[in-house]
């Protein structure tokens, strides 16, 4: 009787002989054993990298340059010329004697209230028209609300050119005047006194009013203006208590603004050839281009740049206060 065959030579394994031997423990990156150091690096350390961080005024220093070049420098030149007299040297007598002339004092009186009664006129027609726009329901509103957008990039003279076509002598409505009745001339004559010059400004400077006004409106809950009206109040109270106190942050930043840029106004005084109209900027035109007194122009300059920008800063205050 043959004896049973030994587990190995009939190439069955051993129970336990599938088991594996145990791995070795290996650390968390799988680099050795467990709480064994990693292997040094071949080769010598790598030197430490310091980051240099550049100063923040150097990151100033480009725009400080341009500025300078483009702006200061020949605002410099305007300072240092306003006090050279062409005698020679370095005197304060060119500004006595421009304060002390009646010119500058009339230019002074205009451009002032030239520059009032344009932002007067200016927060009175655009805070009507843009509570028309806002308020009123009229087929096209959203046309003439973008048409306000493109408005503002014409340049002044343009308007001015367009008012002469309209009301000039030799204009549209005097020409139909002339044929209606046969006159010589026409009744509009006003283009070239103050009150054209007055005119041309308000419309032209209208729209940086109506900005602002209509930016606050769209943002004015129409629920009071329901409730105000369901408990009875008239649409002057109601525009009274209700949108003029809404309104008054960006009437005063655009009021601001305007005033600024009619106080600088030239083209538009240039182009309705208003003779008798002599405005600060219209002087130092003058002066300088026409009768080369160089000093005094830049005498005038020098105190319409400080009112521009006394104007400016009082601009900023207010819109900073008002939150607009």
């Amino acid at each position: 009787m043959a004896s049973a065959a030994h587990p190995a030579a009939s190439g069955i394994a051993a129970p336990g002989a599938l088991t594996k031997a145990p791995r070795p423990r290996t650390g968390g990156d799988g680099t050795g054993p467990a709480g064994a150091a990693p292997p040094a690096p071949s080769g010598p350390p790598a030197p430490a990298r310091e980051a240099r961080r550049v100063p923040r005024f150097v990151w100033a220093l480009p725009p400080v340059a341009v500025l300078a070049l483009v702006f200061l420098y020949p605002l410099a030149l305007v300072v240092q010329q306003s006090v050279t007299p062409d005698e020679g040297g370095t005197s304060f007598a060119p500004y006595g004697e421009v304060f002390a002339s009646e010119a500058f004092r009339s230019a002074l009186t205009t451009t002032v209230w030239l520059a009032a009664g344009s932002t007067v006129g200016c927060l009175v027609l655009g805070f009507v028209l843009a509570m028309i726009i806002a308020f009123v329901p009229f087929p096209g509103c959203r046309a003439v609300a973008r048409f306000i957008d493109v408005f503002l990039s014409f340049p002044s003279f343009l308007i001015t050119l367009a008012l002469l076509f309209i009301y000039g002598n030799v204009g549209m409505a005097n020409g139909v005047w002339t044929d209606l009745t046969g006159a010589s001339s026409g009744p509009f004559d006003f283009l070239t006194t103050p009150w054209g010059v007055l005119l041309a400004e308000i419309t032209y400077f209208t729209p940086f009013v109506m900005r602002p006004l209509l930016a606050a409106f769209s943002q004015l809950d129409s629920g009071q203006l329901e409730v105000a009206s369901s408990l009875g109040a008239k649409p002057a109270r109601i525009v009274r208590q209700v949108i003029l106190p809404e309104a008054l942050p960006a009437l005063a930043a655009g009021g601001s603004l305007v005033l600024v840029m009619c106080l600088n106004e030239f083209g538009i005084v240039l182009f309705t050839g208003a003779k008798g109209v002599t405005t600060l900027p219209m002087l130092v035109y003058g002066k300088a281009i026409l009768e080369s007194d160089y000093p005094t122009a830049c005498v005038v300059a020098v105190v319409n740049i400080v009112i521009s920008v006394g104007l400016y800063s009082l601009y900023r205050m207010v819109s900073r206060r008002v939150g607009a």
